[in-house]
């Protein structure tokens, strides 16, 4: 019946392009195309922090599916209390990027998903010890050989199953997307002069496509540069290319109200900060305060509708299971 249910929310109906062809930023379109078994299977995965040597986190600790997909804290907490190098994105929309993590390491959501759980600073396990616990525990053992049609568990099918599950997690039905899709009345005044401002301004040549952003690699501080502590540095970390040096994904902006605090660093609590700075460091242009008010109105209205289901239950662990040790 579950199935049934998540069925029926991913069917989507392609909208008429001729409202907003000529716009720099796209509708955000429902889910396509989903293997509903292993979105189901994925989702259970996605919650258990039993993938972690704790036995404590789990994906959703640092894309709290509750929190806009992401954990609002400057930087994610890791195994034993660690603070992380950087800004925890937000899963939401993921989907749509060219790569995963900010420096892109990671060509898609399934090879993402493998990246924290043998992380000695996020989740802590190796793969062949997160797959022996789910392999301990019956009720995985029967659904992953419902799933994949074949006995036993390995990473690959786990992170498959995970990006299954992350596949359905856009948010279409923004104010912003029915106002591109016709309904005049769906944004207020101040919100199109934002969205206009947005556009004139120049901050569509990043923050483009469907999820206003995450399509490419730009350095942060094109005209002024970046002041921070973090020693993150982008790109540059995976191609070794000094033209890469401090080059970072585009982040998308769907949502982005709920996913403070803002850049790579956590630096900007607020959206008026984050604004003020983005424009100055990258456009060179100091907005004005009703200017900055009226792009942070049009950013609010890209808040679509959040991922809603049953919180999965998971299968119980087996007496053979290793015990949670998140004290150790």
């Amino acid at each position: 019946m579950k199935l049934k249910v998540l069925a029926a929310a991913l069917v989507a109906v392609a909208p008429s392009t001729a409202v907003f062809a000529s716009e720099p930023i796209q509708p955000i379109r429902p889910a396509q195309e989903i293997n509903l078994a292993q979105a189901e299977l994925g989702k259970k995965l996605y919650f258990d922090p039993r993938l972690s040597k704790s036995g404590f986190i789990s994906c959703n600790s640092c894309h709290n599916l509750s929190m806009g997909g992401s954990d609002n804290l400057r930087t994610s907490i890791g195994h034993n209390w660690q603070e992380g190098p950087i800004n925890s994105p937000t899963v939401l929309n993921s989907s749509l990027s060219v790569a995963q993590f900010w420096d892109g390491r990671a060509a898609d959501l399934k090879e993402q998903a493998g990246g924290p759980i043998a992380n000695p600073g996020e989740m802590a396990f190796t793969h062949t010890l997160a797959t022996s616990v789910l392999e301990s525990i019956p009720g995985y053992v029967n659904e992953f050989k419902l799933v994949y049609g074949e006995d036993g568990i390995d990473i690959d099918k786990v992170t498959e199953a995970i990006a299954e599950f992350e596949k359905t997690l856009v948010t279409p039905n923004s104010r912003f997307d029915k106002w591109l899709l016709g309904d005049q009345n769906a944004l207020s005044a101040d919100e199109v002069a934002g969205y206009e401002l947005f556009k004139n301004s120049g901050c569509v040549a990043c923050h483009n496509g469907a999820a206003a952003g995450g399509t490419t690699f730009q350095k942060m501080g094109l005209v002024e540069p970046y002041q921070t502590d973090n020693p993150a540095e982008g790109r540059y970390a995976v191609t070794g290319k000094d033209a890469d040096r401090f080059s970072f994904k585009v982040p998308t902006l769907r949502n982005v109200e709920l996913t403070y605090p803002y850049f790579h660093d956590g630096a900007a609590w607020s959206l008026e900060e984050a604004v003020n700075t983005m424009g100055r460091i990258q456009l060179g242009k100091n907005f004005t305060p009703e200017e900055n008010a009226q792009i942070v109105a049009f950013l609010k209205s890209m808040t679509g509708d959040q991922p809603s289901f049953a919180m999965p239950i998971l299968p119980p662990s087996a007496a053979n299971t290793p015990q949670p040790q998140p004290f150790d």
